[in-house]
């Protein structure tokens, strides 16, 4: 029997591990899929800020737990995927959000900071993908994974804003989540990526302060910045079964900022 869209998004009985997910957008991620009836698991380097968000999720009705890890880190990331394993039974939903950023002009720009900004957006990426894939999602034949790139992936930037670090990881972002699509659907693992476009948070502060926030939000053609609720859908999407048939995508989530730009 053809089910409805409320059953197509429910998400009652299953488990998502979301990295990054102490704050800002990877925060709203998580609320997404706890609303939607999903037990999670937060993680990020920090108990304090996993603490504090856990019990905002809790507060709010969601089975949500915490982890402290660094994805930076290859031990720590496959003891993330171990114990979020062991607490939640298994994996069926895997958000990589953490990230970081670096701003310089790229003829300065730090090797260190470079190398930096890849382990973390691009290795991290794959190293939990591939933990939790192999000892979770592959031998139930099912899974989805959803990875956080940024419209600074789709092309180069407006003058003065100099992450090209940062763009470049985003861009890998993109083709990884392509690639792995592609070989991992014979196991019915979907892969979709998310760019946001410029939503406030600690990451983009720096940018917002140098390019201001007034003028980013008029660049777009819905003319304002991202706020708590707009990637909830998109991300509910991917994870359910409303989206089963949806792998290997990426979807802007910019109020139109890339169709100006030419991303």
């Amino acid at each position: 029997m053809t089910r409805s869209i409320q059953q197509l998004f429910d998400l009652s009985g299953k488990t998502a591990l979301v990295t990054g997910g102490s704050r800002g957008l990877g925060l709203q991620l998580a609320r997404s899929l706890g609303e939607a009836g999903a037990r999670i698991v937060l993680s990020s380097r920090k108990a304090s800020d996993l603490e504090e968000a856990a019990a905002e999720l809790q507060a709010a009705g969601i089975d949500a737990s915490w982890i402290a890890a660094d994805c930076a880190r290859e031990d720590d990331i496959r003891r993330l995927a171990d114990e979020s394993i062991a607490r939640l039974g298994h994996i069926d939903i895997l958000v990589n959000n953490a990230g970081a950023a670096w701003g310089a002009p790229a003829e300065d720009h730090p090797v260190e900071a470079w190398d930096k900004v890849q382990n973390l957006n691009v290795r991290g990426y794959f190293i939990l993908s591939q933990h939790v894939a192999k000892h979770s999602m592959i031998a139930r034949k099912k899974g989805s994974i959803i990875n956080l790139a940024s419209i600074a992936g789709l092309g180069g930037n407006p003058p003065g804003m100099n992450t090209i670090a940062y763009n470049t990881s985003k861009g890998a972002v993109i083709n990884f989540t392509r690639a792995l699509a592609a070989e991992w659907g014979k196991y019915n693992i979907r892969v979709n990526a998310i760019c946001p476009g410029f939503f406030p948070s600690k990451m983009t502060v720096g940018t917002l302060k140098a390019m201001g926030e007034d003028k980013l939000a008029a660049h777009a053609p819905l003319g304002r910045l991202g706020d708590d609720e707009d990637l909830k859908g998109l991300c509910l999407l991917y994870a359910s079964d409303a989206g089963k048939h949806i792998t290997g995508q990426w979807l802007a989530v910019d109020g139109g900022t890339s169709i100006i730009t030419g991303g």
